[in-house]
């Protein structure tokens, strides 16, 4: 409901600009031209993070962060034998969120290499960056729970 009040404001939004700018006065003509002007700068500002972060991903960003996140593990697991068996099994749980986050990577990067059938190329770019955004989000999560993890564990040293 709310997504579909928001499509008709953008749409009367839209409609205000586009008649202001073909029918207005000189002045509403000039701001229309300026509003016009900034939508595409953002338009283009969102394009090129788009195109860097899929750059980064390309490049490794995520494996780079999980492969140290399994060194990480591995030390505390190692060094958290003798004391906490509390910690070792929070140790397992983030392993496992890691491995849950590899496939996803996986799944990503499979889903750009094939294409799907009935979607336009801007359609499957959204998707794909959307499903990038959420992975980013829980690789930060991923990355604060261990990190709090670790400092837990230095400190009960």
């Amino acid at each position: 409901m709310i997504g579909f009040l928001l499509k008709i404001a953008v749409l009367i939004v839209a409609g205000v600009l586009a008649y202001n700018y073909f029918f207005g006065t000189d002045e509403e003509k000039a701001q229309s031209t300026k509003v016009f002007g900034q939508v595409k700068e953002v338009a283009v500002s969102v394009k090129d993070l788009a195109k860097s972060e899929k750059e980064k991903f390309d490049a490794g960003k995520y494996n780079a962060a999980l492969e140290k996140l399994g060194s990480a593990y591995k030390l505390a697991r190692e060094s958290a034998q003798d004391l906490d068996a509390g910690v070792l099994k929070r140790v397992g749980e983030l392993e496992k969120r890691k491995e849950s986050l590899t496939r996803e990577i996986a799944s990503i990067e499979k889903a750009e290499q094939s294409e799907k059938k009935g979607q336009s190329a801007e359609a499957k770019a959204a998707a794909q960056q959307l499903r990038k955004e959420k992975l980013h989000r829980e690789m930060e999560q991923l990355i604060a729970d261990s990190d709090a993890l670790l400092q837990k564990q230095g400190q009960s040293r």
